[in-house]
């Protein structure tokens, strides 16, 4: 017997577990991304990190503005003892119980060794790698759909094969039970046919098992209701163009996300060199204000104006410096190391995606031949078996062999589909292809 052979189809879902559904609802596979992409905790966290990247290149901007203070001061003194230095005179002076002061200051810099300057663009250059990774994230979560997609289809076309299958075996246990009761076929045959009847609906319960894990993956993804049972058609998942088929790494070097991101990082530690560069040189700025000043009973000044320039100058970070500058070199290096090790696994994962797709095609040419040989193999053993020419073995065995072969070429047609979007995800053109970059 190869009913056993259904089982392993099970393995294709192993590792999870069920829930209940009840209405059923279909998605387009682009609706359904674009509803991950608004759900999507993955995606919701990606754009709260751009937004605080944008927020501290604002931070960086601001450094640009005038500093402008206001401080003021009401003091009550205790009795002082006051010595003058001029003659104050044959009157005695006055004691001041009270002092209040005020004053404003503003200060624009005018120079401080660019650092202002290559913290803007550091900055700037962090929220566009971050908006790349923010891409790489939602190209990520759409693969993730397209899988839950097509796997969930899988699933269900399997159930469809075998409930059909079964259909078949349960009215074959039928007429071999008229058959035994009047000792046409012996007990034997027909026990391996209720045999096959229970295989069958063993790997039924299983695969029925899995179709309800897999909706609930996809509907936790999505943000749906528990309940919600989604339902896939053979449309949802094959209406993708043929053509420009990435057949290198050329695109993937050109359109990576991750890849893009890394280099705005590159970028931005250029800019920390030269902010740690910086510090070698002297901080200018204009500096002008306001002062008041209320002594009671002693003197009283108002509209004291001052302005100039600034001047500061860390001798002693000169020396100290020399070790931030190597940090930042150090860590550029690593940006650029970790850039180039990351276009080597991008060939690879080009090469591989080319391969897979390749194969995928291949083996849905076999299975697909397969389905025609199964099917006209079960006719012919039918036929003999009708004519006492073949036993109960044979055709059995052709029955399940043309079960497998089904859902076989059920399973390796999906695949194609799989590996084109992994292939399109690896060469960065998922995106373009769902026209997401819009959404």
């Amino acid at each position: 017997m190869k009913v056993r052979y259904l089982i392993l189809f099970g393995g294709f879902f192993a590792g999870i577990s069920s829930i209940t559904a009840q209405d059923k609802t279909n998605l387009k596979l682009e609706e359904a991304i674009q509803l991950a992409w608004t759900k999507s905790n993955e995606v919701s966290l990606a754009n709260t990190k751009v937004d605080t990247k944008k927020q501290e290149l604002q931070s960086a901007k601001n450094n640009q503005y005038p500093d402008l203070k206001l401080t003021g001061q009401y003091l009550h003194l205790t009795e002082p003892t006051l010595h003058l230095e001029v003659d104050a005179g044959s009157g005695a002076f006055p004691v001041p119980d009270q002092v209040a002061i005020g004053q404003a200051s503003l200060k624009v810099p005018i120079y401080s060794g660019m650092k202002i300057h290559n913290g803007i663009k550091l900055q700037d250059n962090l929220v566009q790698a971050e908006n790349a990774m923010a891409s790489k994230t939602k190209e990520d979560v759409a693969m993730r759909v397209i899988n839950y997609y097509a796997d969930l289809y899988k699933s269900q076309r399997t159930i469809e094969l075998i409930k059909e299958n079964q259909k078949s075996a349960q009215q074959r246990v039928t007429d071999f039970v008229a058959l035994e009761k009047n000792g046409i076929i012996p007990r034997n045959d027909l026990l391996k046919a209720q045999l096959q009847v229970s295989k069958l609906q063993l790997s039924l319960d299983e695969a029925l098992n899995n179709e309800k894990i897999i909706n609930y993956y996809l509907v936790t993804l999505l943000k749906l209701p528990t309940g919600t049972k989604l339902e896939v058609h053979e449309n949802d998942l094959i209406n993708f163009p043929k053509n420009n088929i990435p057949t290198d790494e050329q695109p993937a070097l050109q359109n990576r996300k991750d890849l893009e991101a890394l280099q705005f990082q590159e970028k931005a530690s250029e800019n920390s060199i030269a902010m740690a560069k910086s510090n070698y040189y002297p901080s200018i700025a204009f500096t002008g204000g306001y002062a008041a000043l209320n002594l009671n009973n002693v003197v009283t000044l108002e509209n004291a104006m001052f302005f100039g320039v600034g001047v500061s100058y860390d001798l002693s970070g000169i020396l100290k410096n020399g070790t931030e500058v190597k940090i930042a070199k150090s860590k550029a290096l690593e940006v650029k190391d970790s850039q180039e090790l990351l276009k080597d696994n991008i060939r690879v994962q080009v090469q591989q995606a080319i391969t897979n797709y390749d194969l995928a095609i291949k083996q849905n040419t076999v299975y697909t031949q397969a389905v025609e040989q199964s099917v006209e193999n079960y006719r012919i053993v039918k036929d003999k078996y009708d004519n006492g020419l073949s036993d109960t073995n044979d055709l059995l065995d052709a029955d399940v062999e043309q079960l497998k072969s089904k859902i076989s070429e059920t399973i390796s047609k999906v695949d194609v589909i799989q590996k084109y979007y992994e292939l399109l995800s690896a060469t960065g053109q998922l995106s373009q292809t769902f026209n997401l970059s819009k959404i």
